[in-house]
């Protein structure tokens, strides 16, 4: 005789919340993301073709380390440097774009904890949401908040989420095989159009917790309570 299905157990389980405002990502229209996808697509396409043209893909280190060996067997180590012919230099917009979470990340902590304030790291910050797991990105409003707390507010560093994934499409623009973020660090002629559609678009990030912080006023713990599913039993051996 079957066992009949039990139904599915759950269990209250209580967590720790900031009573302090959270720091949330800016609202974007889809329509407005598509267009700035677009420009920003449109920057990035000349590193693209730069790299796919004039850098060979790496092989990895030890395809790497057994060509040199090779070379160095054969004698043509010096002659083979001598003739490789100089790439030439990569595009204007190559010196003002940086990609990769761990760089940016780096970049933002670094200008949020320095005290020249005229100093901005970067102008436009573009995320991959769709292709993530908000665990991955869910401190760039805050560190963006951060770096450019002390600007003007027509210079504040603008946070670009996209709620599509994109991911794909970035990587093919720039030549990479994946990509989840992308910084351009200055919003000089060669971004001109990208950046003055997002300062009308993108509103700067609001860090509300540092004034609150500043009052001195008593908070409440928040403790936030929610079910969650709870595996079922195992049936014991009759």
């Amino acid at each position: 005789m079957a066992a009949k299905a039990q139904p599915g157990r759950q269990k209250v389980v209580h967590q720790l919340e900031s009573p302090l405002s959270a720091v949330a990502w800016p609202e974007i229209t889809i329509d407005d993301q598509d267009t700035i996808l677009e420009l920003l697509c449109d920057l990035l396409t000349p590193l693209g073709q730069h790299r796919r043209t004039h850098i060979q893909p790496s092989k990895g280190k030890r395809a790497l380390r057994r060509k040199r060996k090779a070379a160095d067997g054969a004698g043509q180590a010096s002659t083979g440097a001598t003739n490789r012919a100089t790439p030439p230099y990569p595009p204007e917009v190559a010196a003002k774009v940086d990609v990769g979470f761990n760089r940016i990340t780096r970049v933002l902590q670094e200008a949020s904890s320095t005290e020249q304030a005229t100093q901005r790291p970067y102008s436009m910050v573009f995320v991959a949401r769709g292709n993530q797991s908000p665990v991955f990105n869910c401190h760039f409003p805050v560190m963006v908040g951060a770096a450019s707390k002390s600007l003007p507010l027509d210079r504040q560093t603008r946070l670009v989420g996209f709620s599509k994934p994109c991911s794909e499409r970035l990587s093919s623009c720039l030549g990479i095989a994946r990509v989840s973020a992308v910084a351009i660090v200055s919003d000089e002629p060669v971004a001109a159009a990208l950046w003055s559609f997002v300062q009308k678009a993108v509103a700067p990030v609001q860090m509300p917790w540092p004034a609150e912080a500043q009052e001195a006023a008593y908070k409440a713990t928040q403790i936030k309570s929610f079910q969650t599913p709870v595996g079922t039993k195992r049936a014991r051996p009759s």
